[in-house]
């Protein structure tokens, strides 16, 4: 299976939606209870035309592999997430407001995810919003926790609120590192939460074929979290169904 760029992981959707749907049940049977679609690259600028029914398959997979848990529709940068200066930010939406209609009906949520862009972040909010469907917003730091700042992360979450999201989240920032930039969004009206990654591998924290002691070492990390006011926690990149374990283990 070739997940090279631009597409990254949406060409799985079209070569093997057999693993797509296998992932999603390995994670519902190790816990998970929200099970983001694998949408981060479907676009009609890294997809082509045939775009919406990768969207649409990626939702079907998604759904049919939760079981009772809930689909949250992932929105995510327009170009790569770690580069921000590369983002369009406002002037987004358009493109944000068209994968958000094309996920909304199969969907429980909308995840407007791994956004660092502070003006492109609440673009892609103003798209999903406008569907009706619940919104919640994920922001992360970068594989370096130098993205944002914990008081600009906190700014943004605040403009969301204001917006209208249901949740605001720190994804994709080093485990180590999230708990500063939780601390920060406390208290910004809404749900918090956090899926971090698993930083770098010598934290020791996944990347590794044997991932239970790295997945033991999250969940203690999301202890933290859960002191700081998370509410709703996950993993990123770098992690696996292993870690959701540990998480449903710990705190279900």
């Amino acid at each position: 299976m070739s997940t090279t760029l631009p597409r990254w992981s949406a060409s799985a959707l079209e070569t093997d939606p057999e693993v797509v749907l296998a992932i999603h049940t390995a994670y519902r049977e190790a816990g998970a209870t929200v099970h983001t679609t694998n949408t981060f690259r479907t676009r009609e600028r890294t997809c082509g035309t045939g775009w919406r029914v990768l969207a649409e398959r990626a939702a079907e997979l998604a759904r049919a592999g939760a079981g009772d848990g809930r689909v949250a529709g992932s929105i995510a940068p327009l170009e790569d997430c770690y580069e921000p200066e590369r983002s369009i930010g406002a002037a987004s939406e358009t493109e944000h407001q068209r994968l958000a209609e094309v996920l909304a009906p199969h969907c429980d949520l909308l995840l407007c995810e791994t956004f660092a862009h502070p003006d492109e972040a609440l673009a892609a909010v103003r798209a999903a919003t406008s569907t009706g469907r619940p919104v919640w917003l994920a922001l992360t730091a970068g594989p370096e926790a130098s993205l944002l700042t914990p008081d600009l992360m906190a700014e943004v979450a605040r403009r969301a609120v204001g917006l209208g999201v249901g949740a605001v989240l720190v994804n994709c920032t080093p485990a180590l590192d999230t708990r500063r930039f939780l601390d920060a969004i406390a208290g910004c009206g809404v749900p918090i939460g956090a899926y971090a990654n698993a930083g770098h591998a010598n934290d020791e924290i996944g990347w590794t074929a044997s991932p239970e002691p790295g997945a033991e070492r999250y969940a203690e990390l999301a202890s933290s979290w859960v002191d700081a006011g998370a509410e709703i926690l996950g993993s990123c990149c770098g992690t696996g169904p292993a870690h959701i374990r540990a998480l449903a283990e710990r705190f279900t």
